[in-house]
């Protein structure tokens, strides 16, 4: 019999919140059996683990869910990886752009902020002096 997780199971693990868990299911991005009465026990298998994970990496890198789906879901198509990887590689070159011109906007306003505490500092050494 092929291993199964609770939705307790995946949260400890991942530490992570049962509602986040919930979320990425309505999300599309794990797709768990219901069993029990009314279909109320959610059982993971470990394709769903699996695509927790990925998740769980594609947010570290900065991807949206729905990019992290998109590319999550190819790998569930035929087993010729070359478009999965082609895919997977211009994702990350767009989310590279978003970052750099990010990264270059955070230098600009640091070294706005650098002129102001520059200009601040010379300020109250002259208003110090006048006392």
């Amino acid at each position: 019999m092929a291993t199964t997780y609770t939705i307790s199971d995946l949260a400890k693990e991942f530490d992570l919140t049962t509602r986040a868990i919930r979320f990425y299911e309505d999300m599309g991005l794990l797709q768990p059996q219901r069993e029990g009465p009314g279909g109320r026990n959610r059982v993971y298998t470990p394709r769903d683990r699996t695509r927790l994970k990925l998740t769980l990496r594609a947010k570290r890198l900065g991807l949206s869910l729905g990019e992290a789906k998109e590319i999550i879901d190819s790998y569930d198509s035929p087993r010729d990886t070359a478009p999965q990887l082609k895919k997977f590689l211009t994702v990350l070159a767009e989310h590279r752009k978003k970052l750099h011109a990010q990264m270059t906007d955070l230098q600009a306003n640091l070294e706005e902020i650098r002129t102001h505490e520059k200009e601040a500092k010379a300020l109250l050494g002259k208003a110090q002096k006048l006392k």
